[in-house]
């Protein structure tokens, strides 16, 4: 085996043209494998990250005979050592109510939050504009989409009128940014305990809200139909994945269509390799022949072309690793927005590019091995005879 290393070495460098063409096919193979498998997950991840990285990931809502919840405390406690892919629970006391100005008004959601446990999924504090969290029972925080359209300032008072007719003035502590603009517009954020006041509730919740680890966010679903069997029939719950179904069908296709570039370009790659090789065949067919003649056996002759396939594996890997994190970088410096941002963030995947590797040298050993058995069946003595 060791022999048929050192040859196939000696019949690479014997020409380094070839060479080079080929393993420079199989790192463009590599690199487009790559650039392409990157572009699509960092899409992913940014669309992922957009929709729903700062939201709830899993709902707890009141069942279909409950108008809102109660004692969840208890139920925290359950929900909190349920699973461990959760990461964050939020409580929430949320209602429609009139917002009111001077002689405007506009219907808005009211939404009560212990804010020390809603920052960990909403990121309030790296979202606030301007000014601080509400804290007094006469404070709220609103979006800047309301701020605009209201022309409001920091300290400025306004009235919250709900439905059962409860009427009260609230003191504007500070504006946040979460990046929709239809939150933006109707929430308006305050305290737990100043929205059970408002509203009337009595220690309840309308919701408890879950946000899972990022590794698991594909999970939700499964967390979901977990924590329903642990909660009860008292309570239903909602994932985001089943909210969302037409963006996981637009993520579907989008990983259907970069896996089958990868495949067309991995065949191509293979072909390629195959062909080359089997000229190699054919053009040290003499040398192989005088090897054989003098005493080789055909699995040394064989594995000459199966070290070639490896080495120019190795090599080609190498190179399109490179190659193709380069391209990716490149891409996220060219395509950007007006404000500087990379249209598609670069995600770089470690066990991504080992695989994209592994399978280019895997690749190119399975091609050499038609030449591998072509080789061996060669006689030795009709070469020689030929020749």
């Amino acid at each position: 085996m060791k022999l048929g290393f050192h040859i196939a070495v000696r019949f690479l460098k014997s020409n380094i043209g070839q060479t080079i063409l080929i393993v420079m096919g199989i790192a463009i193979g590599v690199s487009v494998q790559i650039f392409i498998g990157s572009l699509i997950q960092g899409l992913q991840k940014s669309l992922i990250e957009k929709t729903i990285g700062d939201s709830a990931h899993i709902t707890i809502l009141p069942g279909e005979d409950e108008e809102e919840i109660e004692e969840y405390d208890a139920l925290y406690k359950k929900i909190l050592g349920a699973d461990d892919r959760i990461e964050s629970i939020s409580f929430a006391a949320d209602y429609p109510a009139f917002f009111e100005l001077d002689d405007e008004s506009k219907s808005v959601l009211v939404r009560g939050f212990d804010l020390k446990k809603a920052d960990k999924i909403y990121d309030f504090s790296q979202r606030m504009v301007e000014g601080e969290f509400p804290d007094d029972p006469d404070e709220v925080m609103v979006g800047v989409g309301l701020r605009d359209e209201f022309h409001l300032e920091k300290g400025d008072m306004i009235t919250l009128l709900t439905n059962s007719g409860n009427v009260d003035e609230f003191v504007i502590t500070g504006f946040f940014d979460l990046k929709v603009a239809s939150v933006n517009k109707t929430w308006v954020i305050t305290t737990l305990k100043v929205s059970e006041n408002l509203f009337g509730l009595d220690r309840t919740l309308t919701s408890i809200e879950i946000q899972l680890k990022e590794d698991h966010v594909f999970e939700a679903d499964e967390v979901s139909k977990k924590l329903a069997g642990i909660i009860g029939r008292k309570y239903k719950t909602e994932d985001w994945k089943g909210q969302n179904e037409q963006l996981l069908s637009g993520l579907q296709g989008q990983s259907i269509s970069s896996l089958m570039i990868q495949v067309f370009v991995l065949v191509s790659v293979v072909l390629g390799i195959a062909s080359v090789l089997a000229i190699t065949v054919i053009q040290k067919s003499r040398q192989i022949g005088i090897l054989k003649a003098m005493g080789i056996r055909n699995k040394a002759a064989s594995f000459i072309f199966i070290s070639e396939g490896f080495l120019l594996g190795i090599l080609g890997a190498i190179m399109g690793i490179g190659l193709g994190l380069g391209l990716a970088y490149s891409f996220t410096k060219f395509a950007v927005n007006p404000d500087g941002t990379p249209v598609v963030a670069l995600y770089i995947s470690n066990d991504f590019i080992l695989l994209s590797g592994l399978i280019a040298v895997i690749s190119s050993v399975a091609a050499a091995l038609i030449p591998a058995v072509r080789s061996s069946r060669l006689n030795p003595i009709d070469i020689i005879r030929n020749n």
